[in-house]
C-alpha cells in the first residue's frame, strides 16, 4: 500500500467550524465489520450498541489552553506550550513564531506579571523556555492561554471553546489537542451507557502536536510517531481485561490501550504507529472503537483503516462525504463493530 490510497475528496464546507449545538447533537455513522455495511444514525443512539460486559474507555487527558500571545523586543509573538521539561513546571518544551525574531536569550512578556525566556533552540521551530515570575505557571496558562484549535478551524477561539474543545470528563490537564471522539458525551450519555450495561474505564493519553504531523512519505510504514505520555489505573485495567469487548472512544484510547498490551507497561510513553500491515497483533484488545473523521494521508485514518479494513473505511468515508457529515474535531463520528 501506498500512503496515496489513504487520501479522498473532502470539499472545504464540510470541516465543521463550529461544534454542534447540542454537545450529544452529532450523527453517527456505524460499521459493521462482519457484514460489511453501514448506516447513518445519530450520536445519542450510542446506547442501543452497548451491552452488559462492555467496557467503554475514555480518554480523561485535558486540553491546556496552551497558546500564550506576547511582546517580544520589536513585536508580537506567539508560545505554542507543548510539555513541561524541569520538575518545578517553570521550563516547557513550546514552539514560537516568529523562530528567526526568538533566539536564545530573547524574553517574552504576556502581561505585567508573567514572562518567559527563551533558553535554548531546537529544530522546527522549538524552543525550551522558562518562566519568570512568582506566579504559579499553571494558574497563568488558565488566566492568559488560548485553546489550541486546529489549524483548519478558521477562526479565532472564543471563551465558549474553553468548555466546548474540553470533554466533560477531562482531568489530567497535559494535552495540546483534545481527544475529539470523547467531545460528545455528556454526562447523562455516560449514564445511558452505564444504564445499557457497560462499564466505564478512563485511561490517559496526553495527546501532542506529533499525532497530527504530516506524513509525506509514500512508504508510510517507515513513519515514525512522536512520544506521547499515558497511563492507566489498576482499577481501569481490570475492567478493560475483564471485558466481554472493549469498545474504545478515540484512536488515543485505542493507542494507550494497545501500548498496555504490547509492552504490559501500564505507565510511559509511547509512539505505537498502528497502519494496514503492522506486523504482530495491532488490536490485542479493543472489540469496537468511536472515532470522528480523519484527515486525509494521516496516521489517525492509517489506523482507522487497521481497524475497520481499508477498502471498507474508505467506503465509508466517501458516503460520509456524499451524505455530508460533518468532519473533523468539531465534526460527527463513526462507530466501527
Amino acid at each position: 500500500m501506498r500512503l496515496s490510497d489513504f487520501d479522498y475528496y473532502l470539499p472545504e464546507e464540510l470541516i465543521a467550524q463550529e461544534p454542534p449545538p447540542e454537545r450529544d447533537g452529532a450523527r453517527m455513522l456505524v460499521l459493521n465489520r462482519a457484514s460489511q455495511t453501514w448506516e447513518d444514525r445519530c450520536f445519542r443512539d450510542l446506547p442501543e450498541y452497548l451491552a452488559p460486559g462492555d467496557c467503554l474507555v475514555l480518554n480523561d487527558s485535558r486540553v491546556l489552553p496552551s497558546r500564550l500571545f506576547g511582546q517580544r523586543e520589536g513585536g508580537s509573538c506567539e508560545v505554542m506550550l507543548l510539555e513541561p521539561v524541569s520538575p518545578d513546571t517553570r521550563e516547557w518544551r513550546a514552539l514560537v513564531r516568529p523562530g528567526r525574531k526568538l533566539r536564545t536569550g530573547a524574553t517574552v512578556r504576556f502581561d505585567d506579571r508573567f514572562a518567559a525566556e527563551i533558553l535554548a533552540q531546537g529544530e522546527r521551530g522549538g524552543r525550551t523556555v522558562r518562566f519568570t515570575g512568582d506566579e504559579d505557571v499553571y494558574a497563568a496558562i488558565e488566566r492568559l492561554g488560548h485553546m489550541p484549535l486546529p489549524p483548519y478551524i478558521k477562526r479565532q477561539d472564543r471563551t465558549e471553546d474553553r468548555e466546548r474543545y474540553q470533554t466533560v470528563f477531562a482531568r489530567e490537564r497535559g494535552s495540546v489537542a483534545a481527544p475529539t471522539a470523547g467531545l460528545h458525551f455528556t454526562e447523562a450519555m455516560l449514564d445511558r451507557c452505564s444504564a445499557a450495561g457497560a462499564n466505564i474505564a478512563r485511561v490517559t493519553l496526553h495527546v501532542g502536536l506529533g499525532t497530527f504531523q504530516p506524513m509525506d512519505r509514500e512508504d508510510f510504514e517507515s513513519h515514525r510517531l512522536h512520544y506521547e505520555r499515558y497511563s492507566i489505573a489498576d482499577a481501569a485495567w481490570a475492567g478493560i481485561q475483564q471485558a466481554r469487548r472493549v469498545v474504545a472512544v478515540g484512536t488515543t484510547s485505542v493507542r494507550t490501550i494497545e501500548s498496555a498490551m504490547a509492552t504490559g507497561e501500564r505507565s510511559g510513553v509511547t509512539n505505537l504507529f498502528i497502519h494496514p500491515g503492522h506486523g504482530g497483533a495491532p488490536f490485542r484488545r479493543v472489540g469496537a472503537m468511536l472515532t470522528n473523521f480523519h484527515l486525509p494521508r494521516t496516521s489517525l485514518l492509517l489506523l482507522v483503516c487497521a481497524f475497520a479494513g481499508t477498502e471498507f473505511a474508505m467506503a465509508a468515508y466517501r458516503h460520509a462525504v456524499e451524505a455530508r457529515y460533518r468532519f473533523f474535531s468539531y465534526g460527527d463520528c463513526m462507530l466501527i463493530l
